[in-house]
C-alpha cells in the first residue's frame, strides 16, 4: 500500500488541514516554527505506530477554543482525527483477485480513518456481485445446484442460498468453507482488508538521540516496567543490530564476547555513517562496556555501564560519544534505529522525520537529502519537516507542501482562526513559509548561473562577450576554439575571485583567472599561494597581447576595435578612432577620444560604454571580420587561439571540444 493523501481535523492546532497529496517516495512539509509541521506528523503517526501504542486523547489533543462544544459538534460521536487514501500495489491486488475474483475491486484506492475513539475504519470500493460469482464459479458447484442458488448479489445471499443446497453437496462445502475463511461476518470488507498489510509509521525527531553512557541495570529496569524512555528504544536498537539484547549485553562475562557481538555492529554503522558523514571521513564507532567507577556521576557509579566513544584515526583519539556535534549524535541514533525498523517491519514502514539534520551544517545537510534519496526512498517512504533552506529539494520541488497556520485579519473584528493548513503546490502568501523555498532555489539559481564545474573568471561582462565571439570566429576558420566546458563568469574584478572561491570552491570546481592588469596579477598569486587556486590557472591578458597592461579589446588590435567602435556608433571619416600609439591600452584611449572631441561624436552618446561594441561584435563579428586585411586577422587569431589552447590544456582528456 501507498500513501497518496491525507487529511488531519480537529487536532491540536489543527481545525482541517483539508486534503493534501503526498508523493510515492519523498514529501518535505516546509514552513516556519509554529506553523503545524510535527502537529501533522504526530497524527499521521498515530494511525498505526511501530514501537509504542500512541493514541488519541480528546483530553490533550482536541483543540482547545472547541473542547467545551465537543458533544454538540459531533453529536455524540468520536470525531474523526485522521483520514488518509492509499493506493493497493500490484503484488497486493494479485493476492485479492487470487481469492476474491479478478473483478473484485472497483477502485484500486481506499480509505483508512482513525478517530478519538482509537477506531480504525477502512473504506474499500469492491463489486460484491462479482465476487459471489467467482465464489460460485470456483465452488464447482453443478448446474442444477447453480440453479437451485438462482441469483445471488450478496455474500450473506448466497451463504443462505448455498446452505439450501443437499449437504453431500462438494460445492457446497466448498463454497461455505470459502465464505467462513474469507469473509468474517460475511463482511466482503474485512476480507479484503485482511488481505492488506498497512504500513507503520516510524516518528523520529531531534530529541531521540542515543545517549554515550547507558546504563544496563537501569534500561533493564524500564524495559520491564514498560517505561522506556525514547533514547533507551535507540540503544535496543543498536543491540538488535549486534543480534543481541539488552539483557544479553548486561550478562556478559568476557571480552571476547563483547567483541564478537559487537564489533560487526561497529563496522556496518561507521560504514553506513561515513559513506553520507563528509564532514570528517576519518572517524570509527567504538563499543565499550565498563564496570562502573564509584568517582562516576549516578546513575553510572554502579552495575555495568555501556560506553560509546568515537575514534579520530586522524589525531589517534578517542572523544565520549556525547561530546561529539549534535548533528553527529542525531545522524548516528537515526541509522540506529532505523536498522531496527528496517529488521521489523522490512519495506512495510513509512518514515515520519520531524526536522531532519537540524543541527547539522548546510553540506551535510544536502548529504543527508542523498542518503533519504539513494536508500531511504528506494523501500520507503518518507515525509519530513524542515525550515531550512538546505533541506528543500529544489530540484524537486513538486515533492514540497507549505505549511501555515493561518489567521484571517478583519478590520474592527477578532481574527479568524482557521488552524494549520497544507498547501497541495509551493505557492503561498506567507513569506515566512516561503522563505526556505525562496533561499534554496536561489541558491541553485546562483550555483547555475554563476559557475559550472570548469569555470573561467573575467573581470567584466564585455571579456565573455569577446571571448565566446572570438571562439565562434576560430571555429568558422578551423581553428581552435574555446572548449564548450568552460563556463566564462564575469567576477567584477582580482579581487572578488577569493569571495567566488569562498562561495564555490566546495563544489569542487576547476578555477582559470584570467586577469587584465599586470599588477593585479600579485593579487592572484596570493590565491595561489594559499591554495585557493591551483598552479598554472592564473592567466594575465598582456601575455597574449603583447603588452604589460592590456584588457582584453587589446587582443583583438586596433585594427578590428576600431571596426567595432566605428560600427557600432557610426563613426566615420575624422570621426573614426585614430591609431594607437605603442603600448597603450586601447579603450583608455578610446575613451579619451570621446572625451576631447565630443563634436565628432553622435549626439545620443554621452559617455563612452566598453559593453556597448561589446555586444555590437557579437552580432556582426561576421561582417566586421571580413573588414580585416589578412595580416592583423592573423595576429588577432594567433592571440585568441593561444589564450584558448592553453585554457583547453586545463581540462581533463575524457572531454571533447565541439
Amino acid at each position: 500500500m501507498k500513501l497518496v493523501r491525507a487529511r488531519i481535523q480537529d487536532f491540536r492546532s489543527i481545525d482541517d488541514s483539508e486534503e493534501f497529496s503526498l508523493d510515492e517516495h519523498i514529501t518535505c512539509f516546509v514552513g516556519k516554527n509554529e506553523s503545524g509541521k510535527t502537529t501533522l506528523l504526530t497524527a499521521l503517526h498515530r494511525l498505526n505506530p511501530i514501537f509504542d501504542d500512541a493514541r488519541f486523547d480528546r483530553q490533550k489533543d482536541y483543540p482547545r477554543r472547541h473542547l467545551s462544544d465537543y458533544e454538540e459538534r459531533h453529536e455524540g460521536k468520536d470525531a474523526t482525527v485522521v483520514t488518509t487514501w492509499w493506493t493497493i500495489e500490484p503484488a497486493e491486488k494479485e493476492k485479492i483477485a487470487d481469492t476474491f475474483g479478478a473483478g473484485a475491486l472497483a477502485s484500486d484506492e481506499i480509505a483508512v480513518q482513525k478517530d478519538y475513539g482509537n477506531r480504525t475504519r477502512w473504506t474499500v470500493s469492491f463489486d460484491e456481485a462479482a465476487i459471489v460469482q467467482h465464489l460460485i464459479d470456483a465452488s464447482g458447484f453443478h448446474e442444477d445446484e447453480k440453479a437451485q442458488i438462482g441469483v445471488a448479489r450478496t455474500v450473506a445471499e448466497l451463504k443462505a442460498k448455498a446452505e439450501s443446497v443437499h449437504e453431500t453437496s462438494p460445492g457446497r462445502a466448498h463454497c461455505l468453507q470459502q465464505i467462513a475463511r474469507h469473509f468474517p461476518q460475511d463482511s466482503v470488507s474485512q476480507g479484503i482488508v485482511n488481505l492488506l498489510d498497512l504500513p507503520k509509521f516510524m516518528l523520529f525527531s531531534q530529541y531521540q538521540r542515543m545517549q554515550g553512557q547507558v546504563s544496563l541495570e537501569q534500561i533493564r529496569q524500564r524495559e520491564l516496567s514498560n517505561t522506556l524512555e525514547s533514547a533507551d528504544q535507540v540503544f535496543i536498537a543498536l543491540c538488535e543490530m549486534a543480534s543481541t539484547t539488552v539483557e544479553q549485553v548486561a550478562s556478559i562475562q568476557d571480552f571476547e564476547s563483547l567483541v564478537s557481538r559487537f564489533e560487526g555492529a561497529s563496522n556496518k554503522i561507521s560504514t553506513e555513517m561515513f559513506r553520507y558523514w563528509s564532514q570528517n571521513k576519518f572517524l570509527k564507532v567504538i563499543f565499550r562496556l565498563d564496570h562502573a567507577l564509584p568517582g562516576d556521576p549516578p546513575p553510572f557509579s554502579n552495575g555495568r555501564i555501556f560506553r560509546t566513544r568515537i575514534l579520530n584515526k586522524l589525531h589517534d583519539v578517542t572523544v565520549p560519544f556525547d561530546d561529539r556535534s549534535t548533528g553527529f549524535v542525531w545522524f548516528f541514533s537515526f541509522l540506529a534505529l532505523f536498522s531496527q525498523v528496517k529488521k521489523r517491519s522490512g519495506a512495510r514502514t513509512i518514515l515520519l522525520l520531524d526536522e531532519p539534520g537540524l543541527s547539522l551544517h548546510g553540506k551535510a545537510q544536502g548529504d543527508l537529502l542523498r542518503y533519504f534519496r539513494e536508500r531511504l526512498a528506494p523501500d520507503h517512504q518518507v515525509i519530513y519537516t524542515t525550515h531550512s533552506p538546505f533541506m528543500v529539494p529544489s530540484d524537486d520541488l513538486s515533492s514540497v507542501r507549505t505549511v501555515e497556520d493561518v489567521v484571517i485579519y478583519h478590520q474592527d473584528e477578532a481574527p479568524e482562526v482557521r488552524g494549520t493548513k497544507v498547501g497541495g503546490d509551493v505557492l503561498s502568501t506567507d513569506p515566512d513559509t516561503l522563505f526556505p523555498l525562496q533561499n534554496a532555489l536561489a541558491y541553485e539559481i546562483t550555483q547555475a548561473l554563476s559557475a559550472g564545474q570548469h569555470t573561467l573568471l573575467v573581470t567584466r561582462p564585455s571579456d565573455l562577450l569577446y571571448l565566446r565571439a572570438m571562439s565562434e570566429v576560430l571555429r568558422s576558420h578551423k581553428r581552435t576554439p574555446l572548449d564548450p566546458r568552460w563556463t566564462i563568469c564575469p567576477a567584477g574584478g582580482v579581487e572578488k575571485v577569493s569571495a567566488f572561491m569562498s562561495l564555490f570552491g566546495g563544489n569542487r570546481l576547476q578555477v582559470a583567472v584570467l586577469s587584465d592588469l599586470a599588477s593585479a596579477h600579485e593579487k592572484v598569486e596570493d590565491l595561489s599561494r594559499w591554495k585557493i587556486l591551483r598552479d598554472g590557472h592564473i592567466f594575465t591578458i598582456g601575455a597574449y597581447a603583447g603588452q604589460q597592461d592590456a584588457d582584453i579589446e587589446d587582443m583583438l588590435g586596433a585594427g578590428l576595435y576600431g571596426e567595432i567602435v566605428g560600427g557600432c556608433y557610426g563613426l566615420k571619416g575624422k570621426q573614426a578612432v585614430a591609431a594607437l600609439p605603442a603600448g597603450s591600452r586601447i579603450v583608455n584611449h578610446t575613451i579619451e577620444r570621446f572625451r576631447a572631441q565630443p563634436e565628432t561624436v553622435p549626439g545620443t552618446v554621452t559617455e563612452f560604454d566598453r559593453y556597448v561594441p561589446a555586444v555590437y561584435f557579437t552580432e556582426h563579428q561576421s561582417d566586421i571580420i571580413k573588414k580585416l586585411f589578412g595580416a592583423d586577422l592573423k595576429v588577432t587569431l594567433g592571440r585568441f587561439e593561444q589564450l584558448f589552447s592553453d585554457l583547453n590544456a586545463l581540462l581533463p582528456e575524457t572531454g571533447q571540444v565541439l
